[in-house]
């Protein structure tokens, strides 16, 4: 069949016509739901398991020497559970590894709506391996499930050793200092007088509380940092806007690296591994923080 070719809209010598404003308002708002559409489901189907390690230089003041460039891997909210499968668990604790921390720590929230996912989430952290431990604190989701004694044993019989308002003495280069965790802030009943009972007060210490906005008592306390996690900082976050949504107990320091108020303490918070509903990520990529202590 002989097609009949199309004559074009401009003679030879004419300047194109342009679009009228409705033809380019339409065509603008196609392109723009399928940006959007796309974008929305690069959050729901990528973003949310693009975990990348954040490395975060700490300084601080009259840190001693013996820990100048101590690093500690930082996870939190890894909410084993519906939304998040043990594979990506075990892809967060493989890329902690890859960089070789002094210490790990795990600032609550491990799982999600029911305790018999606790087994799984210790089985993809069992990579997990350091020179100076593997520490934990709970966050208000082990409460959440009504079974928190048994989330905790689970934690411990995998070598996880779990803080609830107590602290260990770490011995580097033969010097102590001191890591301290207190309660969960929402559901537990947190205490750091009683954590702190058995720590001289001049030795240098790092407090892990699940809430961030807890800070403010850590500062009361001299504690030079604390790291938290609870915000998943933000997970949406939109352009000149920042998160849509916080929790509570994470408005003032919901996330990065902050100093509280004039004080000489720092939180530092992380926006996690996982998610909680609704189940996606916008620009807000999870992460393994990578905390590097260097001296002011």
């Amino acid at each position: 069949m002989r097609q009949t070719r199309k004559e074009p809209d401009t003679q030879p010598g004419e300047k194109p016509r342009r679009p009228s404003r409705r033809r380019f308002l339409r065509r603008a708002l196609i392109a723009g739901g399928a940006t959007l559409g796309a974008g929305t489901l690069w959050s729901i189907f990528g973003e949310r398991t693009w975990v990348t390690a954040r490395r975060v230089p700490v300084s601080i003041p009259d840190l001693p020497a013996f820990l100048d460039g101590f690093t500690i891997a930082h996870l939190s909210d890894l909410h084993r559970g519906p939304f998040i499968s043990e594979k990506q668990v075990r892809e967060a604790a493989g890329l902690a590894m890859a960089y070789a921390p002094d210490m790990v720590v795990l600032t609550g929230d491990h799982v999600s709506l029911k305790a018999k996912y606790a087994k799984s989430a210790v089985s993809a952290l069992s990579s997990l391996k350091a020179q100076y431990g593997v520490y934990a604190v709970l966050g208000n989701h082990e409460y959440w499930t009504d079974e928190v004694d048994r989330v905790t044993q689970i934690h411990r019989d995998a070598g996880i050793e779990v803080l609830i308002n107590e602290s260990v003495g770490i011995a580097v280069g033969g010097t102590p200092w001191w890591l301290c965790g207190v309660d969960d802030i929402w559901e537990g009943k947190p205490d750091l007088e009683r954590a702190l009972s058995n720590v001289p007060d001049e030795v240098f210490k790092i407090l892990l509380c699940h809430e961030p906005d807890y800070a403010d008592e850590a500062a009361k306390h001299g504690i030079p940092l604390q790291l938290s996690g609870h915000s998943h900082g933000g997970q949406v976050r939109l352009p000149w806007l920042g998160p849509i949504r916080l929790p509570v107990y994470a408005w003032k320091y919901p996330y990065g690296l902050q100093r509280v108020g004039s004080s000489g303490t720092q939180v530092y918070t992380t926006s996690g591994v996982g998610v909680t509903f609704p189940p996606f990520r916008i620009n807000c990529r999870p992460e393994v923080a990578i905390i590097r202590l260097t001296s002011a």
